[in-house]
This record gives C-alpha cells, sequence and structure tokens, in this order.
C-alpha cells in the first residue's frame, strides 16, 4: 500500500510540475519562442542522441565536457585501445589520436565510434556470411571499447572478490570481510535455485557456471548505474553479451542433455501422425529458451537506462528549473527500483538457466515402470 501511495504521490508530482513548466513555456511571447526555437535549431539539447550514446558502445570512455568563456566545448575522455585490421594490415593506436576530428592512418573518430575516412566499410558478421561484403574490401574492428572495458574491470573485481574469500576459507570456516555478504547469497543459488531445478545428485556440476553468471551479470547491472567512471556503461544491456550468456546456457543444456531429454524432442508422447508438427515445434523451442533469456534481460536494462535518462532530460528539454523539482525525484526513485531490477534480472536469469538444465539432464522413469508400480 505505501508503495502504491508513493508511486502515485510522485506521478502527480512529475504531472503538476510539467503542467507548471508547460504553462511557464506557453506563457511567453511568440517573439521569444521564436528566438527559442532559432537557438534549438543551432544548439538545440537532443535527447535521443544523448540517451543513444549513452546505452550504446563508444571507443572511449567519455567522463564529461565542459566551456570555455568563448562557449566551446571540451570534452574530457579515458582513451581506450583501437585495433584495426584492413588490407594495408594493421593498425593500433589510442582513441585519443583520432577524436575531435583528427585523422590517423586513415582512421578518425565519429560519436564514438571509429571510421575510416578512406570509404571503406567496417566488416560485419552476417554481411560477410551473406556474400554483401569480401574480406579484402572491409577493416576489422578488434578494438576495445567501453563496454569490453567495462567488462574486463569486472572480471577483475570478481577475480579480487572471490580469490580472497576463497583464501580466507582456507584458513577459517568462518566467513570474513565480504564473505559475510557474499555467503548467503551463495547459499541461496545452491538452496533455492541449482537444487530444486538441477536436483541434489546433479547440481554441483553447473554451481561454478550458475554462480558466475548470477554475479557477472548483477555487479555489471549494479556497475552501469553508476553515473560516473569506471561505472556507467550498458554492459548488460549490450545484446551481444547477452547473446554470449544465453549461448553459454544453450550449450550446457545440450551437451549435458540424456538420452530421456532426446527422446522427448524427436519421439514426443504424442501419436504418429502429430509427429510432423510437435518434432518441429521441439527442436524450435530448444532455441527460443535462450533467444528469451537474451532478449529478457537486454530489454529490462536497456529500458532501465533509457528512463532514468528521459526523466533528467525533461529538464534540458523544457528548459525549466521547476522541473527539476519533479525530475530528479523521479529519477531518484527509478534508479532505486533499478537497484531491486539489478538483482533480479540477475536471479531470473540464473533460475531459468537451471531450469533448462535440469529439463536436458532430468532421469525419467518410463510409463510401464509406473504402472508396475502402481499395481
Amino acid at each position: 500500500m505505501n508503495k502504491k501511495i508513493s508511486s502515485l504521490f510522485f506521478a502527480f508530482l512529475f504531472v503538476f510540475i510539467s503542467g507548471l513548466a508547460n504553462a511557464q513555456h506557453e506563457s511567453e511571447g511568440e517573439k521569444a519562442a521564436e528566438k527559442v526555437e532559432h537557438t534549438e535549431a543551432e544548439k538545440g539539447f537532443n535527447a535521443t542522441k544523448m540517451i543513444m550514446e549513452h546505452i550504446g558502445d563508444s571507443n572511449e570512455w567519455h567522463l564529461w565536457t565542459t566551456k570555455d568563456d568563448n562557449g566551446e566545448e571540451h570534452h574530457v575522455s579515458v582513451p581506450l585501445p583501437v585495433i584495426i585490421k584492413d588490407n594495408e594490415g594493421w593498425h593500433t593506436f589510442l582513441s585519443s589520436n583520432i577524436a575531435h576530428g583528427h585523422e590517423h592512418d586513415g582512421y578518425t573518430l565519429e560519436e564514438g565510434q571509429v571510421v575510416s575516412t578512406k570509404g571503406i566499410q567496417k566488416a560485419t558478421l552476417f554481411a560477410l556470411i551473406g556474400g554483401k561484403q569480401k574480406s579484402s574490401d572491409v577493416y576489422f574492428d578488434l578494438s576495445i571499447t567501453k563496454n569490453a572495458a567495462s567488462m574486463f574491470l569486472s572480471v577483475i573485481f570478481m577475480l579480487i572478490v572471490f580469490i580472497s574469500m576463497a583464501r580466507n576459507y582456507k584458513k577459517s570456516q568462518l566467513p570474513k570481510g565480504l564473505g559475510k555478504l557474499m555467503e548467503p547469497v551463495i547459499v541461496f543459488i545452491r538452496d533455492e535455485v541449482a537444487i530444486p531445478n538441477i536436483g541434489s545428485v546433479k547440481y554441483k556440476r553447473y554451481m561454478p557456471y550458475l554462480l558466475t553468471a548470477f554475479f557477472f551479470i548483477w555487479f555489471n547491472n549494479l556497475f552501469g548505474l553508476i553515473p560516473f567512471f569506471p561505472g556507467g556503461s550498458n554492459l548488460t544491456g549490450n545484446i551481444a553479451i547477452t547473446a554470449v550468456l544465453a549461448i553459454i546456457t544453450l550449450l550446457i543444456t545440450l551437451f549435458s542433455a540424456n538420452k530421456d531429454y532426446w527422446k522427448h524432442i524427436f519421439m514426443p508422447p504424442v501419436p504418429l501422425l502429430l509427429y510432423p508438427i510437435m518434432v518441429p515445434i521441439e527442436i524450435i523451442g530448444i532455441f527460443t529458451k535462450p533467444f528469451a533469456l537474451m532478449m529478457r534481460l537486454f530489454a529490462n536494462i536497456t529500458a532501465g537506462h533509457i528512463m532514468i535518462l528521459a526523466i533528467i532530460s525533461l529538464i534540458f528539454i523544457f528548459k525549466s528549473p521547476f522541473l527539476g523539482f519533479a525530475s530528479v525525484p523521479l529519477a531518484l526513485f527509478v534508479s532505486v527500483l533499478e537497484l531491486l531490477v539489478a538483482a533480479l534480472q540477475a536471479y531470473i536469469f540464473t533460475v531459468l538457466s537451471a531450469l533448462f538444465i535440469g529439463i536436458a539432464v532430468a532421469e525419467h522413469e518410463h510409463e510401464h515402470g509406473h504402472e508396475e508400480h502402481a499395481h
């Protein structure tokens, strides 16, 4: 009940102050309105561009932007390694060499992305497979992007945390430091996720993957909510990352599957006349499960980032200080909800992965066995 009241309060506050902002904006004269339109045409705040740049990947890690006395913008960024392979060979340099309109070895940086100044297209997997691109006419971008750097940082953080926990457990069975926080979570994943879905006999084999997936997703969801370096990246909102996680779950499921699982796929317990329909559906179902894993994590995390940025952007769109009294508390409220979503999405991904693996390794008794037992 309290959550509903607080949600209604924020919604009412937002609508009320938005109305004040609109009224203030509309009360300006036609001359002032034309001046605002002319100014925005030249230097307008583009919320869509800002949001897409935030949720997208980049070849530099942007920190902040400052303006000098002349109104000229100066961007402060962390340069990242650029690694490119084209028909001329390998090119390795820092992104700072090609930032702000600079060119190096025939490449420059446009909106945070490496592009060729020689008219060469960037190689993409599906274009190469489909024959739309030739490997000799494109360049391969193997650069360390913001998402890749964020992933390395999160992996280093996880190694530090869990290696220190392992060392402490060698000395004493009582958890110390972060172990006091992590042990209940690990026990929860074991007792409430792995054992119920996979079984008390086979769950240990899959615990390393389930724990790695859970903490990797959870930590990166939290890092993505930090508005400053080294946070702020949208790693788990990148469909390439969620696709790899889903593919790993798929491979573990397929390679762990027993004969009962494959028998259910290719010989489902239905009349023979329904086989032409059911067998293709079962085969498609193998791939729709990891696809759902991929899309659920990607969509939920990306939506959270977009919502927070869109609410904050309203202040700059309407250019009214009054709107800040509604946008900032509402954005803060959504950010707090995202802390819950960060853990929830990691939990859902882990539960569904354990469920799919459990279905593949489950031992099914034959029907006649059930009948004999009943008799």
